[in-house]
């Protein structure tokens, strides 16, 4: 004998802000129709009082902008309730993020860099914000695989730049033959803030400002 699952024609639950909105376009139809058939056949000697249809008409109106501002929340909290929850589990952990940009804080800005082989030479340049180059370097340590580079702050001028601005950094690697080796740029530390900027989650670390859709390794912190 087949037995059928109680739970096989059950329905899946509606969205009651998707039922309510279809609902008041409905009522808002229906009305408008009623409203158009009243005026249309009223008796021009005994013309109505559109003040009560006036007010049902923004009453019907101020329950749609409702049911859109109702939405509008949902779908923000959608977007960035779980990224900020999770952006908010790293606090005080240790991450590495895909980023070659960081900010000077406390008269400094600090990189990390991994080179796929040992170099013969690196060539560092620090840009600003503006893409202008505003200090160079050639780092001694150039040996395959993890390293860290820290711009004192000065620029190519001798002028010490203010903190708070946002620099990235460019490495140019090559090997005894002058061919490019492969790097890559990122930044590690352990998180110690989490904002919100222009909807984005954004973590702090070490003064650096990171998006936490460049976030690709998380570990407890020493």
């Amino acid at each position: 004998m087949t037995v059928t699952s109680a739970t096989a024609t059950s329905s899946a639950p509606q969205d009651l802000g998707i039922l309510g909105r279809n609902q008041l376009v409905n009522s808002y139809e229906t009305f408008m129709t009623l409203l158009a058939a009243q005026i249309e056949n009223q008796d021009p000697l005994k013309p109505m009082d559109g003040n009560q249809f006036t007010e049902q008409l923004v009453q019907m109106t101020g329950v749609q902008q409702q049911l859109y501002s109702n939405d509008l929340l949902k779908q923000l909290v959608n977007n960035t309730g779980t990224g900020m929850s999770q952006a908010v589990s790293v606090l005080g952990k240790e991450i590495t993020a895909d980023t070659a940009k960081s900010t000077l804080t406390n008269g400094e800005a600090k990189w990390s860099y991994n080179l796929g082989k040992a170099a013969a030479s690196v060539s560092i340049e620090v840009i600003d914000s503006n893409g202008k180059t505003v200090a160079v370097s050639a780092p001694k340590n150039v040996g395959a695989g993890d390293q860290t580079f820290t711009w004192n702050g000065t620029d190519l001028g001798g002028v010490k730049r203010a903190n708070g601005g946002e620099y990235t950094l460019r490495i140019s690697p090559v090997d005894a033959s002058g061919a490019r080796i492969t790097s890559k740029i990122f930044q590690r530390g352990v998180v110690t803030g989490v904002e919100q900027v222009a909807g984005q989650p954004v973590l702090s670390l070490a003064g650096a400002k990171v998006p936490w859709s460049a976030v690709t390794a998380v570990r407890q912190s020493a």
